[in-house]
């Protein structure tokens, strides 16, 4: 039997359980082993999501970044014809995510990749941001040192002007007015910014305004 990797997308807010649509669930059920970003987190979403899955009936991997212990054992799966899924810490697995590396040992082995629709915070900021959606990319996390993060918003905002294109980053919360005070003082005062935080919860903020 051949093995069906599916990719579990998970909430973005712990509540908000009715983003999660039915066939999700129904994938999860005919998995046998779960590879998690982090289990703990995937345990409790399952058990949010639904009340008769048995948690315990699945054998259950930690991703860590897939280390090559992960690796091997991921592929021994596929081996085996096991149906697996893949669940991100939030989000859709492979976008942002260690998940991706085992996506691409999936498509190695010539496995059954079976993406799932589910939110994802960078998609939903995009969508209700105005800003441009034929042209965009997606960077990441800018880097954590002052200068070089003052860096890395120049290069963002000129790549944006030369191309048109919508330039797409994250922040841990910790950072986000260090982040937000380097943007407002280096950026022209006509670029357009977006700030989006807390997609899909009771407090969803998301406003576009110029610098």
């Amino acid at each position: 039997m051949q093995s069906q990797i599916y990719l579990i997308p998970s909430v973005l807010e712990e509540s908000e359980t009715e983003t999660i649509a039915p066939y999700i669930i129904d994938a999860v059920k005919k998995c046998q082993v779960i590879f998690a970003e982090n289990e703990r987190t995937a345990r409790r979403f399952l058990k949010s999501v639904c009340k008769e899955i048995v948690i315990d009936d699945y054998e259950w991997f930690t991703i860590h970044k897939a280390e090559s212990e992960v690796l091997h054992s991921f592929r021994q799966k596929i081996k085996d014809g096991k149906n697996v899924a893949i669940i991100s810490e939030a989000g859709c697995p492979g976008i942002a995510d260690p998940g991706q590396i085992l996506v691409a040992a999936a498509q190695e082995m010539n496995a059954t990749v079976k993406p799932l629709v589910g939110p994802s915070s960078i998609l939903l900021a995009l969508m209700a941001s105005g800003m441009n959606g034929q042209q965009f990319e997606f960077v990441g996390y800018l880097p954590i040192d002052n200068l070089e993060r003052n860096k890395a918003i120049s290069a963002l905002e000129n790549a944006s002007l030369k191309k048109n294109s919508t330039q797409i980053f994250i922040e841990t919360p910790y950072r986000n007015n260090q982040l937000l005070e380097n943007l407002l003082k280096i950026c022209n005062p006509s670029t357009r910014l977006c700030i989006a935080a807390e997609l899909t919860g009771p407090n969803e903020f998301v406003k576009t305004k110029t610098i």
